[in-house]
């Protein structure tokens, strides 16, 4: 099998071959922790998990990088309003990102830096730009000459105009380009700062990532992941800065970035205030539903969020685990199945590997050999682990999406339904399950279809399976 990824800096699908093939390298851009992500935010950590778990497969080991911005002027203006140090705001914040991504299944990294115990790299990354003509001092900043770096604007095949026009930055009067950008920025006595040659100070936003990556993975990584919207100007202002500083070295062979979440036909954002925080979704929803609906769109392209594509995940996951519910005596190893493998190695088609995830489900519904039966069951579940999803018991699953299923002869006692003259919801549903059968039996197929009508009506949802009759509340 090859793995074939889209490098957005060639604009080409490219078959992956790692610098070291026992270990190959992939760093991916986290969260500022200021406040709860959104969920556009957790797209990335999500779909690009699964890549990570693909090379672990594939070459046996994985040096996986996920920063942490914990120096930044939105954590320090939070921190100013509530009167607390920052790290009173980035520790709760990045404590409260690791928990949200968890209940989605994405593993931790690896190494996850964190800015402000890598100064003495970043200042001596900004010394040797310094040094070699790539950046200058003035006012207290340093700042990146762009004007220094030819291959300026290669990854967002932007001209200059549209890149000012990006940068978003203010044109300082101490800049001898308006499109350079600041390594260095003066700190007053009430906000974080540190020392170095040109004063007190913290660190720009984009030179923090270039040496994180260069100080756990090396000059030279072999994936850069994040969202597209770090395209320009974050990702370009690393390939520059991280360049200059290596002598040219390649700071990434392969860019990915991941398309945006639209929601209500806009692009997801906090200054449009259209989003929907992650700590709030994964408890108002299974958040194995959430990981689903992320992975239901190729990750280069917009996924549009809504209410309905979470029930829509939702049903699937009961139709899956439903079938898992219904292969309970099944004894089974999971096993990735080649064709999901080669779906992914089609530059991560999660879309086309949960279509086979539902064609190993629906054969499995089928399968009445025991043989049968035990392969797919072991395919659905190595299927689901190669994706992070039906890694739970079906049973509790079901329970918490309050579906439950119950087999005819499974009686049980428990809660009553309305119409059932107070019996337990098991025997009541039970008996009309008999009387279905008898009328079936006697060729009554009116009668049996008004039992199955009469159930719909109050609630009671019944399935015909090779296992027999099992029912469900909907």
């Amino acid at each position: 099998m090859s793995l074939r990824l889209y490098n957005s800096l060639t604009r080409q699908v490219e078959a992956f071959e790692p610098l070291d093939p026992a270990c190959p390298t992939m760093y991916l851009c986290g969260p500022t922790v200021y406040n709860y992500v959104h969920i556009g935010n957790a797209r990335g950590p999500v779909v690009f998990g699964v890549l990570a778990a693909l090379l672990r497969r594939r070459h046996g080991a994985l040096r996986y990088a996920r920063n942490i911005t914990d120096v930044d002027d939105k954590i320090n203006a939070a921190a100013a309003g509530q009167g607390v140090p920052i790290s009173a705001i980035t520790d709760r914040f990045a404590a409260a990102y690791r928990q949200d991504m968890a209940a989605l299944g994405v593993d931790p990294p690896d190494i996850e830096p964190e800015a402000t115990a890598h100064i003495p790299q970043i200042v001596a990354m900004i010394q040797r730009l310094v040094e070699a003509g790539h950046a200058y001092a003035a006012e207290g900043h340093v700042l990146f000459s762009v004007a220094s770096f030819p291959g300026y604007g290669r990854l967002s095949r932007r001209d200059p105009e549209e890149m000012l026009a990006g940068a978003r930055v203010d044109v300082a009067p101490y800049k001898r380009d308006p499109g350079d950008f600041v390594l260095w920025k003066p700190s007053t006595g009430d906000l974080p700062g540190w020392d170095s040659p040109w004063g007190r100070g913290r660190p720009g936003w984009h030179i923090e990532c270039s040496a994180m990556a260069a100080a756990h993975l090396g000059d030279t990584i072999d994936i850069h992941a994040g969202g597209i919207d770090l395209q320009f100007p974050h990702h370009e202002n690393e390939i520059a800065q991280s360049q200059c500083a290596h002598g040219g070295a390649p700071f990434a062979r392969v860019w990915l970035h991941n398309g945006m979440l639209n929601f209500g036909g806009a692009k997801m954002s906090k200054s449009l205030g259209n989003i929907e925080k992650v700590h709030d979704l994964v408890r108002e929803h299974p958040p194995e539903a959430l990981r689903y609906a992320l992975l239901s769109a190729h990750y280069r392209q917009p996924l549009d969020w809504s209410d309905a594509l979470i029930e829509q995940s939702v049903r699937t996951l009961d139709r899956l685990y439903g079938t898992l519910r219904d292969l309970a005596g099944v004894d089974a190893a999971a096993v990735i199945p080649d064709a999901l493998e080669a779906a992914l190695d089609d530059d991560l088609n999660t879309p086309l590997a949960l279509a086979e995830v539902a064609r190993i489900a629906g054969e499995a519904r089928k399968a009445t050999g025991a043989g049968d039966r035990a392969r797919l069951k072991g395919e659905l579940l190595g299927a689901g682990l190669a994706l992070g999803l039906l890694q739970q018991a079906p049973k509790e699953w079901l329970q918490r999406t309050g579906l439950q299923l119950h087999f005819a002869d499974g009686a049980q006692g428990g809660a009553t339904l309305a119409g059932s003259e107070s019996k337990p919801i098991e025997e009541y549903v039970a008996e009309r399950i008999a009387e279905r059968a008898t009328a079936k039996k006697a060729r009554d197929f009116a009668r049996a279809d008004a039992i199955r009508d009469q159930l719909a009506a109050e609630g009671i949802l019944l399935e015909d399976t090779p296992q027999g009759v099992r029912w469900k509340r909907g």
